[in-house]
């Protein structure tokens, strides 16, 4: 093989191997990325508005999939719980108020499990609005982690119903309770 072919053939090589090592870089990047790796915590942006006239946060709402939520209301601040409907899962969380919308961070116990699978944990944020026939409703979201984004969780507020923290039970021995400054005792 002469001087100059071999040189084209080397070159090719070289190149193709170059190609390869970047498209296997980027795969790697993008794999890392793509588990939460290479980013900071998902955030919501949403602005507050006005509440709703003559409407409040604290009461009892209903997901299909979640239950009953029961929120009550501390100033600024709110406490709430749920038992999924299956009643495979009880949830607390702890947040803070501005008009209406509320960011806040959950726990959620799946019971009769001990140990890490256990429990599961992130951030949200609910809006507070009026839905069809003026009855209102929380559109927001969940994460995990520190991620206050990631899943839909939609609400409507149940009519006659008074939020009951004490009627959500969770495990013997599970003593979490949500405080009114964000933080877990």
């Amino acid at each position: 093989m002469g001087g100059a072919a071999h040189t084209l053939r080397r070159m090719r090589i070289l190149r193709s191997l170059s190609i390869g090592s970047l498209v296997v870089a980027v795969g790697l990047t993008t794999l890392v990325v793509g588990c939460g790796g290479g980013h900071g915590a998902l955030t919501a942006n949403v602005q507050p508005g006005a509440m709703p006239e003559g409407e409040g946060w604290e009461g009892v709402y209903f997901n299909q999939v979640f239950g009953y939520l029961h929120i009550k209301d501390q100033g600024e601040n709110f406490v709430g719980r749920w038992k999924r409907t299956d009643g495979s899962k009880w949830g607390e969380m702890s947040g803070t108020i501005t008009q209406n919308v509320v960011h806040f961070q959950w726990k959620e116990h799946t019971y009769g499990m001990t140990g890490p699978s256990a429990l599961r944990q992130g951030k949200g944020y609910f809006v507070y609005k009026m839905g069809p026939n003026n009855i209102a409703e929380l559109k927001g979201e969940y994460g995990n982690g520190q991620d206050e984004t990631g899943a839909e969780w939609n609400l409507v507020k149940q009519k006659g119903m008074k939020a009951d923290l004490d009627s959500i039970k969770g495990d013997v021995g599970v003593t979490d309770v949500p405080t009114h400054e964000g933080g877990w005792q």
